[in-house]
Parts: C-alpha cells; sequence; structure tokens
C-alpha cells in the first residue's frame, strides 16, 4: 500500500523524536527527508528540535531545494547533503543526518568503524566510509560525499557527526541507531583489549548477503 504524505509527516515527526530520545541529535541539531514523488521530497525545516516537530511543521521541496508557495518555513540549511544524494542514489528514498555521539568520536579521532567485528556492522551498515572536513552549510558539504555516495549507505561526516540512506524512514532511521551501538561496542572491545575480527570465511559470507553498499532489502 502506498504511503500518504499525510503518514509521512506523522513518521518524519516519530522518528525525529526517537533521535532526540535516544541522544542522536540534541538542539535543533540533524536533518531528515524523505522522496514524495519523482520530483519533490519531504524534509525537515531549519532551527527545530526534531524531537518535537508537528506534521506542519515539515516543508515540501523541489529536487533543486527549493520550497513550495505555500511553505512558510525554510528546509535546513543541510539540504544539499540530501539532494547530493538523492541525485546519485535513485534506490534512495529516505536520508537522515545526526550527531550520533560515540560514532562521531570516531570521526573525530579519524579510525575507522570496521565492518568485520560484528554481523550487523556488515549487513546494516556496510564499509562505514569517512568524508573529509567541509564547512557546515555549504556547498562542500555535498562535494565532500560526492565520490563516496554510490559505494556506501553509511558515512561519517568529519568534525560533523554522520549521514545515513534508506530504502524508507524506518531502514534509515534503523542504519543510524546501529550505527552507534556498533561504535559504542567497537569503542568498550578496544578498551577491553584487542577487538578479534569474524572469522575470514564467514566474513565473506557475510559480505555475499550484505549487498555492501546497495539498499535492496
Amino acid at each position: 500500500m502506498a504511503t500518504t504524505e499525510l503518514q509521512l509527516r506523522a513518521q518524519m515527526c516519530e522518528i525525529g523524536r526517537r533521535l532526540w530520545q535516544r541522544g542522536l541529535v540534541g538542539a535543533a541539531e540533524g536533518n531528515l527527508s524523505v522522496r514524495l514523488g519523482p520530483r519533490s521530497l519531504l524534509c525537515t525545516p531549519t532551527g527545530m528540535s526534531k524531537g518535537h516537530l508537528k506534521p506542519n511543521d515539515l516543508v515540501v521541496i523541489d529536487l533543486q531545494g527549493q520550497p513550495s508557495r505555500e511553505e512558510s518555513r525554510m528546509p535546513s540549511s543541510e539540504i544539499k547533503l540530501h539532494l547530493k544524494i538523492y541525485a546519485k542514489r535513485p534506490d534512495c528514498v529516505a536520508v537522515i543526518h545526526a550527531h550520533p555521539p560515540t560514532a562521531t568520536g570516531f570521526a573525530l579521532a579519524g579510525e575507522e568503524i570496521p565492518d568485520n567485528l560484528l554481523p550487523e556492522a556488515a549487513m546494516v551498515l556496510g564499509s562505514v566510509a569517512t568524508a573529509p572536513f567541509a564547512m557546515p552549510g555549504t556547498q562542500e558539504v555535498p562535494d565532500s560525499i560526492d565520490p563516496l555516495v554510490e559505494d556506501h549507505k553509511t558515512i561519517l561526516l568529519s568534525h560533523h557527526g554522520a549521514v545515513v540512506m534508506g530504502l524508507d524512514l524506518e531502514d534509515a532511521y534503523n542504519r543510524m541507531e546501529t550505527l552507534e551501538r556498533i561504535a559504542r561496542i567497537v569503542l568498550t572491545a578496544r578498551l577491553l583489549g584487542d577487538p578479534k575480527p569474524i572469522p575470514a570465511k564467514a566474513f565473506d559470507e557475510l559480505l555475499k548477503t550484505s549487498l555492501t553498499g546497495r539498499l535492496e532489502r
């Protein structure tokens, strides 16, 4: 059954609330978007807490980032990040940018989040890439991820959080939540000692079923 715009608005508010409650965003941080149709997106507005959104707060924009005439709010200042992903990934239906604390800590330290320590890392996140630092709110941000978008569905943004893609809003949210959980587990394992990777043969089998950067279930 096709999801209506009203349903997508309600779902986006619910997922914004979950991101805020789990500490994946704070204050007015982060942004979400989802495809409404072949030429339009629904996205979060600039300057509002994602934990307290109402359906009418959300903004309809075109694929150039321009809001419709009826809109009274402006889209997030990071909407260009989302537009870059949609332009290069027709299989992507939803995008979430957040600031998961532990995963962002890995980006700050210049450390990768390995995909060979936990099955969920290989199967849900795929290979996690790290984009170089780019000034928030500028064209530098989409330019920084441009070489990574086609082969990754989970990207750390140096000094700036993370962005994930999804087949829908729920899929994107699950990927962001999994990213932070795996980052915490890897950090704990490193504090305890030297994490042992999944045996090579088993990891190769996981990669065959994970589709790496692809989003198909």
